[in-house]
């Protein structure tokens, strides 16, 4: 009863935590035209971000497509984790004014003619673009422009994208875009959708304190949703061109030479007033409609408890037994102390002469360990400021660049646990140690980071990342990570190597022939079940927002969800690591490391798993481009878990030894 009511209420309070929503701007007041003041404007500005679509991997900029662009319009600054992350927000030519609706204005007109090489590669663009459906990302007052509509069980989902336009054909789905647009049904035919219809939702601030000054003329912005069409515009454009019903398509095939053809864009501005939502709650909306996240929490709470409650058994199990064996040990020595004939050592205390012996490859595994605890630090960092609502989905790119920041300060915390291990195991090549802390793990992630970006820059895409942000990120990494690495290892080299309880024999014992359960393969393979197990539902929801474009915010869920992944990585390796003990295998530092981490090799499973079920990536480029950052997703995680056993089965091993006495 205890137990569960404990784990109720702190899955409540983190769910709370999840909801919380902490505004990464301060409110925007909006005026009607002629009440504007200093601080309440009439004018609002809408942005435009990259395309995107779940079938390629490979995102484009705004203007690479041709659609109306604002030439001498100010992009606003955007932060290191928006650029890593491929965003590029630009102004759009779309003029909206507080509380004026507007009835199909003009936006621009696009021109195409048959024979020009230009003109024909644009149309191409747009109809590869269309087949693929890539979708817009529009900005308004920080808020994403929502595209509403029904799902098959009659529920309304928010999507943060509208599609540019469909593609008809055969066979059709209840969710393909042109069956949700209802009139685009002509087979293997191109519709762009040159016509938006937004509809700006605001506060009116009557009867709250910051509204008191606007007397119904002003107020905050709570939502903009958009619905496009496609609209075959013909002659002037007027209030009632808007009304067609005839959809503009876009040629399947090459224009015959000298024909025109034309794309006239426009869109229409609705405002509407609704009191009963307030500023700081005008996220629920697209939160509480992703699809698949209304999962029964109660399903989940039971999967928490029963891992929550095997972990307390193995526990259980660990103190009971331990508590024997080291009675019986400390009987035994007594009773030599006496004189007393005593029965023979068995199970973990005959290998004490050998259980400190420094592993082979010990450079390796204490770089690794350093750059395991630096990922550690930097994963428990980012998710307590993601709880606190720090990072939330308005605060755009915080999250990324958050936790590089950290990844960087963190060195110093590499270095120093590097040099202490490495220390421990009587190493003396203090040099190799330090430049292989800080180069090994980061050289890694951005070696593959670079060849991804040359991918990106040979497609054109807006995920590349500019010369001057790769340079800032060396920058980051040579002067500010690889001395403060330096740092901690000085500090850590400076201080007294790490005393074992139990002194190491010279002659190393023969281990005697092992069973199957306790030979190396078999455990690390088994060590990775129970974590992984722990954190594959939430895995769901990760990969879903990285490749779905979908907003991620259970923070708070998930960061539950790592302290006990935490708690389980650190009682299975403390488990298997006693079974190897008690059958003489003194060969624990790689196999505490390797058995946590092996969660790492399910995370990679699950991710191809996902890759061929879920998702509908085609081509090789974007094939290539998922897997590379799975593949640093995976190495971080080896490093994060590994380093979680490594650490616990250390302080397990060094307890147990300390606790019995040794002739």
């Amino acid at each position: 009863m205890t137990a569960a009511a404990v784990i109720f209420y702190t899955l409540c309070a983190f769910y709370g935590a999840s909801a919380f929503y902490l505004p990464g701007l301060a409110p925007v007041n909006f005026c009607k035209a002629g009440e504007t003041t200093p601080t309440c404007k009439s004018e609002i500005k809408l942005y435009v971000n990259r395309l995107n679509t779940e079938k390629y991997v490979i995102p484009y900029e705004y203007n690479h497509f041709d659609f109306c662009t604002l030439e001498d319009g100010q992009s606003p600054v955007e932060n290191l984790g928006q650029v890593v992350f491929g965003e590029r927000i630009r102004p759009s030519p779309y003029k909206l004014e507080f509380m004026k609706d507007v009835k199909c204005d003009f936006v621009c007109t696009k021109s195409y003619v048959g024979g020009e090489e230009q003109d024909e590669k644009k149309l191409q663009l747009l109809r590869k673009g269309i087949a693929v459906n890539y979708q817009h990302h529009w900005i308004v007052d920080n808020m994403p422009v929502t595209w509403c509509y029904q799902l098959e069980d009659e529920r309304q989902y928010c999507s943060t994208g509208f599609p540019m336009g469909c593609y008809s054909k055969e066979p059709r789905s209840q969710q393909d875009t042109c069956t949700i647009h209802g009139p685009y049904n002509k087979l293997k035919t191109f519709y762009l959708f040159n016509h938006v219809n937004l509809t700006i939702t605001y506060h009116s601030g009557s009867g709250e304190e910051w509204g008191s000054s606007f007397q119904e003329n002003g107020g905050r912005i709570i939502s903009v949703k958009v619905m496009p069409h496609s609209i075959k515009h013909t002659g002037t454009i007027d209030s009632n061109s808007c009304e067609s019903q005839i959809p503009l398509e876009i040629p399947a095939n090459e224009l015959p030479n000298g024909e025109k053809f034309q794309i006239m864009y426009t869109y229409s501005v609705k405002f509407v007033r609704d009191n009963k939502i307030k500023w700081s709650s005008r996220w629920d909306y697209i939160l509480e409609s992703m699809p698949h996240t209304n999962i029964q929490w109660f399903s989940i709470l039971n999967s928490l408890i029963i891992v929550l409650f095997l972990s307390g058994m193995v526990a259980m199990i660990m103190l009971r037994t331990l508590h024997k064996d080291i009675a019986r040990y400390n009987q035994a020595y007594f009773q030599i102390e006496s004189g007393e004939d005593a029965q023979e050592e068995f199970g973990w205390k005959l290998v004490h002469g050998d259980v400190f012996r420094p592993p082979r490859k010990g450079m390796l595994l204490s770089v690794l360990l350093g750059s395991g605890v630096q990922v550690y630090f930097m994963t428990l960092v980012t998710l307590a400021f993601a709880c606190l609502g720090f990072l939330s989905p308005a605060n755009r790119g915080a999250l990324m660049t958050c936790a590089m920041v950290l990844y960087v300060c963190l060195g110093v915390s590499a270095g120093y646990v590097a040099a202490r291990i490495y220390k421990s195991f009587g190493g003396e090549k203090w040099k190799s140690n330090v430049l292989l802390t800080s180069m090994l793990s980061p050289g890694i992630v951005f070696s593959l980071f670079f060849i991804m970006n040359l991918i990106f820059w040979a497609n054109g895409s807006s995920a590349a990342v500019p010369f001057s942000t790769l340079i800032a990120l060396l920058a980051l990494w040579f002067g500010v990570s690889v001395p403060l690495t330096f740092i901690g290892a000085y500090f850590g080299f400076k201080k007294r190597a790490l005393e074992h309880p139990v002194r190491t024999n010279q002659i190393p014992r023969q281990i005697p022939e092992q069973n199957f359960y306790t030979q190396p393969i078999p455990g690390v393979i088994m060590g990775g079940v129970l974590p992984f197990g722990c954190i594959f539902i939430q895995l769901f929801f990760i990969l879903n927002s990285l490749w779905s474009s979908q907003v991620y915010y259970m923070f708070g869920f998930l960061f539950l969800v790592f302290v006990i992944l935490v708690i389980t990585c650190s009682e299975t390796t403390i488990l298997l690591c006693y079974f190897h003990l008690c059958a003489e295998d003194y060969h624990w530092w790689w196999r505490s490391f390797l058995t946590s981490g092996f969660t790492a090799v399910y995370l990679l499973i699950y991710c191809i798993h996902f890759f061929i079920t879920k998702l509908e990536i085609e081509g090789a480029t974007s094939t290539f481009l998922y897997f590379g950052y799975t593949f640093i997703m995976v190495y971080l995680f080896f490093l994060l878990t590994g380093s979680i056993g490594f650490f616990a089965c250390f302080w397990f091993v060094r307890k147990i030894y300390s606790v019995v006495k040794v002739d």
